[in-house]
Order: structure tokens, then C-alpha cells, then sequence
């Protein structure tokens, strides 16, 4: 088992998927603020690898904005048969406008309608933070990748379905 550092300065345990081979995950990537996003796509991307799922089993996917974020993860749902995981990570930084609050709601209540679905766990990796120094240090820098800790409970979410639908049967 890896260990990543988790955002509040632990090390954070990679968790055994329980099925690899069958594991399928998309992440989607806002392209505003790369700097970050960048940094956050590729802390999940290795999670997925450290974790043993084939390369072939997850797909990644850049979208214009935060809010596309939504759309796409609901189009991935809807044409990925057997999805177990969608991470959707962003970064949106507080500015002069409400631009922020409303950007960051629709993100987050869209991504908590789709999570209510139950279909394929949606996982919040959107940082929302005052500066791009908050953004840095949770994007690979001394607060860890909350990219990293978003694909670690993908990996947990998917655990938890499987081991469920186990009992039920």
C-alpha cells in the first residue's frame, strides 16, 4: 500500500481496490487555473496508477470551467456503462465579484444531485480558496493534493458500493 500526503500534513494510506481489473473511473479537469488543476489531475491519475487499476480503466477529460464540471460528469454517467467513480476537480479563487459564490454553488450542488442518484459516487475535488498561494499548497504543495485524497475516496466510494450490493444478495 502507497501513502500520499493528506491535506491536513499526514500521510494519507492508498486504499486496496477491491476489484481493479473491473474498476472504472473518468476525471474531469477544469481548464481555468491549470497552474492548479493540472497539479490536482495528476495526483489522482497516480493515485489510480499506485493503486494497480489499468491505465486502460481510466479516462480523463478536460472541460472549459468549474461549472462544465457538472455537465460532463453527468454525461460520463449516463455513457460509461459500469462507472464506478467520477472526480471532478477544479480550483476557483475568490475575487472582486460574487462570480465566486455562484460558481462554487453550482459545482457543489451539482455534484451533490448526481451523488444522490446513487448511480456512480461523484467525488468534490473543486478547491475554493482566497488565493492561489491556498490553491498551491492544497494542489501538490504543503498541504498536500486534494486531488490525490479525491481519487483515494473514489477508490473507498467503490469499495463501499461493491461490499454493499455483496450483503444484499
Amino acid at each position: 500500500m502507497s501513502t500520499i500526503l493528506n491535506t491536513n500534513g499526514s500521510e494519507l494510506t492508498i486504499p486496496r481496490v477491491a476489484d481493479p481489473s473491473n474498476f472504472k473511473a473518468v476525471v474531469l479537469t477544469a481548464e481555468w487555473n491549470e497552474q492548479v488543476t493540472g497539479a490536482l489531475r495528476d495526483g489522482a491519475l497516480r493515485v489510480f496508477s499506485e493503486a494497480g487499476i489499468p491505465e486502460q480503466n481510466i479516462r480523463s477529460y478536460s472541460v472549459p470551467g468549474t461549472v462544465e464540471l457538472v455537465n460532463a460528469a453527468a454525461r460520463a454517467m449516463h455513457t460509461i456503462p459500469g462507472l464506478d467513480a467520477v472526480v471532478i476537480l477544479g480550483c476557483v479563487i475568490r475575487g472582486d465579484t460574487p462570480h465566486f459564490d455562484y460558481v462554487c454553488k453550482i459545482a457543489a450542488d451539482g455534484c451533490a444531485l448526481l451523488n444522490s442518484r446513487g448511480e456512480a459516487a461523484v467525488i468534490f475535488g473543486v478547491l475554493t480558496v482566497e488565493n492561489l498561494q491556498q490553491a498551491l499548497d492544497r494542489a501538490g504543495g504543503s498541504l498536500g493534493n486534494k486531488g490525490a485524497e479525491a481519487a483515494v475516496a473514489a477508490i473507498a466510494m467503490s469499495n463501499l458500493a461493491k461490499e454493499m450490493s455483496l450483503n444484499i444478495r
